[in-house]
């Protein structure tokens, strides 16, 4: 290596201590607490944070914490494990009116579930599957890329193939 070479690998090194005596420290609150495999920052209140885990919503949080007697704007980080394990336990298996679970009278079972998670993405994509495979019309909508709940598609949903919009045109540049 030459001298000019040294002069620089030490110039550089010199700024990347520099960078780290000044890179913002993590505190407390910036921690992560992971419920149902989602990280939730440890800043966020539990009524708040509970509904970052897929599945869970603003009803089904304020119930989870209602009936597990957890004060709701309490911060995640305060939670010990065994109220997380707590938590976690009554989402998957919650003792609540029916109507406020996501999965009611499923399908194939007849039953009523809540699921979270990749479960739910799961049998999201198995009931678009069966929907298609019947030809309903909600499938055949699912099929085509088209709206399944009744919009207008008239001047909205007019993508086609690589998600370029239809009757739009753009200025060309003018010429020479």
């Amino acid at each position: 290596m030459s001298e000019q070479e040294a002069r620089k690998h030490e110039q550089k090194l010199e700024k990347e201590s520099k960078d780290k005596k000044h890179a913002p420290r993590i505190e407390n609150e910036e921690r992560l607490i992971r419920i149902l495999a989602t990280d939730i920052p440890g800043s966020k209140k539990i009524f708040v944070g509970l509904v970052r885990i897929k599945g869970v919503s603003w009803s089904f949080a304020n119930a989870i914490c209602t009936v597990l007697g957890i004060d709701k704007n309490r911060k995640i980080l305060s939670l010990s494990k065994e109220e997380i394990e707590k938590i976690a336990d009554f989402i998957k298996n919650p003792k609540l009116p029916s109507f406020l679970l996501n999965r009611r009278n499923d399908f194939e079972t007849g039953n009523t579930l809540h699921l979270t998670g990749s479960d739910l993405d799961l049998q999201k994509e198995f009931d678009i599957k069966r929907l298609k495979k019947i030809r309903s019309y909600r499938g055949w909508r699912h099929a085509t890329g088209q709206p399944t709940r009744g919009q207008r598609t008239k001047s909205h949903f007019r993508a086609r193939g690589k998600k370029k919009a239809v009757g739009v045109k753009s200025k060309s540049p003018r010429g020479k």
